[in-house]
């Protein structure tokens, strides 16, 4: 599926308004302790949007805080490409990036669980030319990013998660 067959959903009235943050940032601390708890057998599927009713794959990615040092846990949705990992900095669509991928850009060392396997990982925003050739993948996995491209004025960052060499 190209970007060009997803039916590119209007962008939904009060999404800029302060308190989306914050309903984002509770929903995701729930999303992640109840992931850590149950080792990935819940919370590790997003079921919104059109990834409901089966869900697609959902990981925590802890990045060092840019400001405090201290672990950060953020629940996102992901593909594999090959032995690496791609994620998206969408925040659904809202006018700034994600504090996570602030993070990333300051600290790109990483780590990454999936249902209960961690992994340490470096992080890296792709070029024009891979995120040219990621996109479509993305899009096809979760339609929804398509949309939340129209909603912004920012160019959606794509992130490659290497693994870390010892």
């Amino acid at each position: 599926m190209t970007t060009e067959l997803v039916k590119i959903k209007p962008k939904p009235e009060g999404l800029d308004k302060p308190y989306v943050g914050k309903i984002i940032k509770t929903m995701s601390k729930v999303n992640v302790a109840v992931y850590r708890w149950t080792g990935g057998f819940l919370g590790s599927k997003w079921r919104v949007g059109s990834a409901f009713p089966w869900g697609i794959p959902v990981l925590l990615l802890t990045t060092t805080g840019r400001k405090s040092g201290q672990p950060r846990t953020s629940p996102l949705i992901f593909i594999e490409d090959g032995e690496n990992v791609i994620i998206v900095a969408s925040q659904g669509g809202l006018p700034k990036d994600p504090l996570w991928y602030k993070n990333l850009q300051a600290t790109p060392e990483c780590e990454v669980q999936i249902k209960r396997r961690k992994r340490k990982m470096l992080a890296r925003t792709t070029s024009s030319e891979e995120r040219e050739r990621l996109w479509p993948k993305l899009v096809s996995h979760y339609p929804d990013f398509a949309s939340y491209a129209t909603w912004t004025d920012r160019v959606i960052p794509v992130v490659i998660l290497e693994p870390a060499r010892d």
